[in-house]
């Protein structure tokens, strides 16, 4: 299995330049991975080095979610004028965890009309949420026509585990596709995320994880 052909290789740190973003672009291409997930601010930059070798992706209202509906929409809509082809949007956690479950819904909702015809993963940050906001959220995302449910930005105290994906996919069955994110470090979580049914990998491992796959 290529597994390369299955990874978003994250490009999100704060001190990230951009003789960094295209170093990193550069050997991504090289190594045959799907895309690169940046930062607004990175996203025609990105588009540039990467000259339509690898798909770019751009995080929305990353890491907390915390921006307006109308901040997201416009920053969507940024993004994808830059030159993204693909958006990874987190969810307003704590509107979620204040049960403001209505707001959560036209939000969604509303991004979700503003961006038809691209790849959309909703991020649902699995650490902070219990599991009925996690069944609530997931069912909502399949329902808006959004394509993928990610698990996590990375930046919460866990990432992606097994017992999530497990229930994601049984909740969903088969109206989302998964991306697992969040402390993905070696070959062998790629390998057993993927045998679960995840269908796209989000890591800033990327380089050490695939010099194990060369390795092996």
């Amino acid at each position: 299995m290529d597994i390369a052909k299955f990874i978003d290789h994250s490009i999100l740190k704060p001190n990230h330049t951009l003789k960094d973003l295209e170093v990193e672009i550069n050997k991504c291409v090289e190594l045959g991975v799907y895309g690169v997930c940046v930062n607004p601010f990175s996203v025609r930059k990105a588009v540039e080095f990467s000259e339509n070798r690898l798909v770019v992706c751009c995080v929305v209202s990353f890491p907390f979610g915390l921006d307006t509906k109308e901040q997201k929409i416009l920053q969507a809509l940024r993004a994808l004028e830059d030159g993204a082809r693909e958006l990874d949007i987190v969810i307003n956690i704590s509107a979620l965890k204040s049960g403001m479950h209505k707001y959560v819904e036209e939000e969604l909702k509303a991004i979700a009309r503003n961006t038809e015809g691209v790849i959309r993963k909703v991020i649902i940050e699995t650490a902070y949420l219990n599991q009925e906001e996690k069944r609530f959220i997931v069912e909502l995302i399949a329902d808006t026509g959004m394509e993928f449910v990610k698990t996590s930005t990375g930046y919460a105290p866990t990432g992606a585990v097994e017992e999530d994906i497990r229930l994601i996919r049984d909740w969903v069955r088969g109206r989302l596709r998964v991306k697992a994110s969040g402390g993905i470090r070696t070959r062998e979580q790629v390998l057993r995320f993927l045998e679960l049914g995840v269908e796209r990998i989000g890591t800033s491992s990327t380089f050490e994880i695939l010099k194990e796959e060369r390795d092996d």
